[in-house]
Parts: C-alpha cells; structure tokens; sequence
C-alpha cells in the first residue's frame, strides 16, 4: 500500500516553524507541565527517568517544527518518532500514553504558532493547521508501528525466555539453588514448597483448553504451561493446598488426556516430576481424552511399565496357558478372573457382573485352575494374578 500523501508545507507554514525553534525550550517546559497536571491514567511515565522523559519532549517537539520547516522529510516512518516508540515500549509505558502526549504536544505547537501568526489571513491559518496536525498523525503513526515492532519483538523474546527455563527446570537445573531462584522470579513461581508436574497429550488437537494458566490463576493457583514437541508440560504450585482440590481444578481444562505426578518438593524436583508425570501418562490408552491420572492412582501398572521385561515374563508364567486359548475362551475366562478378584474372590458377587450363574463362576475359575496348573486362591496368587491381569490392560500390551 503506498504511503499517504500529506499536504507540503507553505512558505508561511515554514516561518511560523522557524519563528517557534528558539521556543523548543520553553515548549518543552510547557509539554513535561502537561503531562504532569493531566491524567495519570492518560499518562502514565513512572517507569521514565525525568530526564529521559524531558529528552524524548524535547526531540518530538523539534521534529514537528523541523517537518513544518521542511527541513526534514515527511513524516511517514520518521525516525525520531520511531526511536521514541522503540524506547518507551523498553520502558513499558502504555500506547495510549504515548499517543495521549503526542496530541498534547502538537496541541502545544499548534498553540505557539497561532501566537505567531497575526499578519496571515485565515485561509493561510486554515492551511497551516491542515500541515500541523497532518504531520502530528504521520508522527503518531511511525511511534504506533515502532512501539508495536519492539513489544512483538519483547514477546517473542520473552517467550524464548521462558522456553528455555523451562527446558532447563525438566532437565534438573533447579537443583543449583542460585538458578531456581531466579528461575522463580522470572516465571512468577516460588522456588520451594510443594508442586505438581502435568503431562498433556492431544490425539486430535490441542492437550489443554485455551487459557489453562489463567484459568487455575483466577483460583490463586500459580502455575506455568510449557508446549513441547509431543506434549504441553504444567508446573502448578499447590503453596499449602491439597493436592486433590488443586487435581480438581485442572481435571476441567484437559482436553487429550494427561498424566499427574504426585507432589514433589520445589523447582528443584521438577525434573524427578515430569518423568513421573510422563509415565503415570503411558499407563493410559490412547483413545481416553479428557482423562487425568494420577500416578498415586497407578502405581502397579506403572512398577510394570519400569520393567517391561519382567513384566513379560510374569505375564507368561502367570497366565501363558489361558493366553494360548482361542480368543473368545481366553477373554471370557480373563474377564471372569478379573472380576473375581475385583469382587474379593467371591464367585457370588461376581457373577450378577458376569451376567451368569454362581456356578458358572465356579467351574471358569476351575478351568482356570486347571490350565495354570496353580491354586488361584492365595495372598500371593491374588497378587501376582492382579499384576498380570493389569499388564494386560497398558498401552501396547498384546493378546493376540
């Protein structure tokens, strides 16, 4: 898109400018009492040293006399105005701010020139101010894209910031004290006390609902949310809450599904976390969204997961007989065992879930029996049918 085109300054635009440059100090005062008496919502500079702030006047009402002057030109992406923006964005002064006392600038100009403009008629006067305040929107616009150039930039690099402290944090670094401290202050985090680590998967889309962070901030819970490659990682500082109260806060904001470490102590047991947030995570099938599990709530299936090896030969010793059954005899005695354990190895309290006769309970768990070559009752037996039966049910198990 082409520049707009701004009307050029008259000859007797250009007196008036060069009558008002030995002002620009006097101007200056008037502008920096402007600020001071008008609005502090309007503008807000105390994050400005005084004497920056009087620089920054003084240059902005310079320029405007010098475009006026035609002693530089247009004001289409006019350098002062942009090194003013770039610098009160560093600063973080609001837009609004910054636009307020440009207004208030070219209205103190405005003022100065008319001061000086009684031998012109009102038509020049018409053709002046049409030049003046053209030149005050060519100025704020160059202050607008250079204030938002430098806060993108800020963003973006913020966001590199955090990227990287929070990499650091899942590889350990927080056991260095010095390092968990200022990674606490810069991610609004408290370096000690107790945490939870969240791992969130999404099959199809997004792990998390928009705006998790706030969400859990309107409760008073800190936390920082982290998007990796494979999974959107959570830091949620409980500071003296119960774990469970905080798990039911976040349960809504899941959308894939996402595994929970338990409580672990500070920044400094972030990385112990994350590895068993992730693992309480592999102990979910895949096709399970919306789901948060707890590791508490998994602690055999993930003993099994730790040792996939031995896992296998206990599934082989334990079961290998039933296993080798045609499919449908195998699942029914397997669904038959499971819920006679589940049912405390009572075969009349099992068999209403079964849908079938005592009895029938009775004679699956004899062939069982049989084919295992084993007793199944036993605190030992129950124990290792139990952890075969849940191997079984992790992501990636086999029956087939």
């Amino acid at each position: 898109m082409a520049a707009p085109r701004h009307p050029a300054p008259t000859l007797g635009t250009q007196r008036l400018a060069a009558a008002c440059q030995a002002e620009v100090p006097e101007l200056t005062k008037r502008l920096m009492a402007a600020i001071a008496t008008d609005n502090p919502e309007w503008t807000d500079y105390t994050a400005v040293p005084r004497a920056d702030l009087r620089d920054g006047c003084r240059r902005y009402l310079t320029r405007i006399l010098d475009l006026l002057g035609g002693l530089a030109p247009g004001p289409d992406g006019d350098d002062v105005a942009a090194a003013i923006g770039r610098r009160r964005a560093e600063q973080g002064v609001p837009l609004e701010a910054m636009l307020r006392t440009f207004r208030l600038g070219g209205q103190i100009v405005w003022e100065a020139l008319l001061d000086k403009a009684d031998d012109i008629g009102p038509s020049e006067v018409r053709q002046v101010g049409s030049v003046m305040w053209a030149v005050v929107d060519g100025l704020s616009s160059a202050l607008v894209t250079s204030y938002r150039t430098t806060e993108l930039e800020r963003v973006r690099s913020d966001e590199r910031r955090r990227h990287s402290l929070m990499e650091d944090l899942l590889a350990g670094r927080a056991h260095d004290a010095t390092f968990a401290a200022r990674a606490g202050r810069e991610l609004n985090l408290p370096p000690n006390g107790a945490y939870l680590v969240v791992v969130a998967r999404g099959e199809n889309g997004p792990p998390l609902h928009m705006g998790a962070e706030t969400a859990l901030g309107v409760s008073g819970i800190r936390s920082v949310w982290h998007d990796r490659v494979d999974s959107t990682v959570g830091l949620v500082s409980l500071e003296h809450r119960e774990s469970s109260a905080v798990l039911q806060q976040i349960r809504p904001l899941i959308r894939g599904r996402a595994g929970v470490s338990p409580t672990v102590p500070g920044l400094a047991g972030v990385d112990t976390g994350h590895g068993l947030a992730v693992l309480a995570l592999e102990t979910v099938a895949g096709d399970a969204p919306g789901l948060l599990i707890s590791l508490d709530e998994r602690y055999p299936e993930a003993l099994l997961l730790r040792s996939p090896d031995l896992t296998d030969l206990l599934v082989t010793r334990t079961l290998g007989p039933v296993l080798e059954l045609p499919v449908k005899e195998r699942d029914i005695l397997l669904r038959t065992l499971a819920v006679w354990l589940a049912e405390n190895c009572s075969a009349a309290n099992a068999a209403p879930k079964l849908h079938c006769h005592r009895n029938t309970v009775i004679n699956r768990l004899q062939r069982i029996t049989l084919l295992l070559g084993r007793p199944l009752e036993g605190q030992r037996s129950y124990v290792e049918l139990s952890l075969a039966l849940a191997a079984l049910e992790l992501p990636g198990a086999a029956r087939d």
